[in-house]
């Protein structure tokens, strides 16, 4: 549960910065505003068993090496 009582989806972790918001399906969208706020582009999931990293600016989704 978050700090203001939501509830997330999925958590995203920006690897620019390490910021940790939730995702596009949960209600306050957090990861999308941390891009919109920073423009830091990449964000990585931040849930056990997924491993890809979004980019906001080309919109592809990528798998790490």
């Amino acid at each position: 549960m978050s700090r203001t009582g939501d509830t997330w989806v999925h958590l995203r972790e920006c690897l620019v910065c390490g910021h940790v918001g939730c995702c596009d399906s949960s209600p306050n969208r957090h990861a999308t505003k941390h891009f919109h706020a920073t423009e830091h582009p990449l964000m990585q999931s931040f849930e056990p068993g997924e491993d890809w990293i979004f980019c906001y600016v080309d919109q592809v989704v990528m798998m790490p090496r």
